[in-house]
C-alpha cells in the first residue's frame, strides 16, 4: 500500500487515538468495527505507526482476549447451586438488580475481614494516580485477587453469573459511608480524553461494567442513584446492582447517595475488557 493511499484524515485520527492510550490491538479492533479488512487495517497501522506488520501478531492475540459480559437475563439464575433473582432491568443504560447475589452470613463475614483495613476512600485522578476526592466521602479498603476463601468464592460467583473471567476483574473494594457521607455523581469509565487513560488502561483495558453489592441495609438512604433515567436503586442486604457501560456512556452517570441514617456497607467489583494486571 502506498503511503498517499492513507486519506489525511484516517491518518489524524489513527494518531489521536494512539496518542490517547488505544494500543495496536485496540486500534484494530476500532478499524475492524469502521468496516476496514484485517489485513489492510494492519497495513495501514503499520505505516502510520511506524511498525512492521509481524510486530502486530501479539496485537492481535491481545486483542482476541477482549471479553464483555454476559447480561443476566432470566428472571431466575442458579449459580453453583446459589440463587440469583434478576428483580429489575433496563436496557438503556444496562442494568441489573441481582437480589439475593450474596448470603447474610457472606456479607457480614466480608464487613468482619475488611474493617481492620479501613482508610480513607481515593479516586483515579486524570493522571491515573490515587487521590482523595471530597466527592467520596466514604472509607474503604481492597482485597487482592482470590486474597481470601470467602473473596475468591464471591469471585467466582460474580465471573460465573457474568460469563467473565476472574482475572479480568478488579479487586473487591469494600467501603463503609456513616450519616451524610455519599459518592457524588460520576462514570466508571475512564475518559479517555484525560492525561492518564494510557497509564490506567494499560493494566487491563477499559472498564467495562460494575457490580455493586450491599453488605447491610441502611436505616434510610444510601442507595444507588441513576439520574438520567431518574431510578433509584434501594440499598438492600445481600442484593447488587450491576451495570455495563462503553467509554463515553453518558446514560451510566451514577451516584452513591448519602446516608441519612444508620450506616452503609458495600462491596465494589470493576470489570475489565482484558485481564488485568495489579
Amino acid at each position: 500500500m502506498k503511503d498517499h493511499t492513507i486519506r489525511p484524515e484516517l491518518r489524524e485520527w489513527i494518531l489521536a487515538t494512539a496518542r490517547s492510550g488505544y494500543g495496536p490491538g485496540d486500534l484494530l479492533r476500532l478499524m475492524r468495527d469502521a468496516g476496514y479488512g484485517g489485513e489492510q487495517s494492519k497495513q495501514i497501522l503499520a505505516r502510520v505507526l511506524n511498525m512492521p506488520t509481524a510486530a502486530f501478531a501479539a496485537a492481535v492475540k491481545q486483542s482476541a482476549q477482549t471479553c464483555r459480559t454476559r447480561h443476566p437475563a432470566a428472571p431466575q439464575q442458579v449459580v453453583d447451586g446459589h440463587t440469583v433473582r434478576v428483580s429489575l432491568a433496563t436496557e438503556a443504560p444496562v442494568i441489573r438488580l441481582l437480589e439475593g447475589l450474596l448470603t447474610p452470613e457472606e456479607c457480614d463475614a466480608l464487613i468482619g475481614e475488611a474493617q481492620p483495613r479501613l482508610q480513607r476512600s481515593l479516586t483515579v485522578d486524570v493522571d491515573g494516580q490515587h487521590q482523595t476526592d471530597q466527592r467520596r466521602t466514604s472509607l474503604g479498603m481492597f482485597f487482592t485477587i482470590g486474597e481470601t476463601p470467602l473473596v475468591q468464592r464471591i469471585e467466582q460467583r460474580i465471573s460465573r453469573l457474568l460469563d467473565i473471567p476472574v482475572t479480568h476483574g478488579e479487586g473487591l473494594q469494600i467501603l463503609h459511608y456513616l450519616p451524610g457521607q455519599e459518592y457524588e455523581p460520576h462514570f466508571d469509565w475512564f475518559d479517555p480524553t484525560q492525561p492518564g487513560f494510557g497509564a490506567v488502561t494499560a493494566r487491563g483495558g477499559q472498564r467495562i461494567a460494575s457490580v455493586v453489592m450491599y453488605l447491610n441495609t441502611p436505616e434510610e438512604g444510601g442507595g444507588t442513584g441513576f439520574p438520567a433515567i431518574g431510578l433509584t436503586v434501594t440499598a438492600m442486604r445481600g442484593s447488587a446492582v450491576y451495570f455495563a457501560y462503553d467509554s463515553g456512556d453518558q446514560a451510566s452517570l451514577h451516584a452513591g447517595l448519602p446516608v441519612l441514617k444508620g450506616e452503609k456497607w458495600i462491596a465494589t467489583k470493576w470489570l475489565r475488557e482484558r485481564p488485568y494486571q495489579t
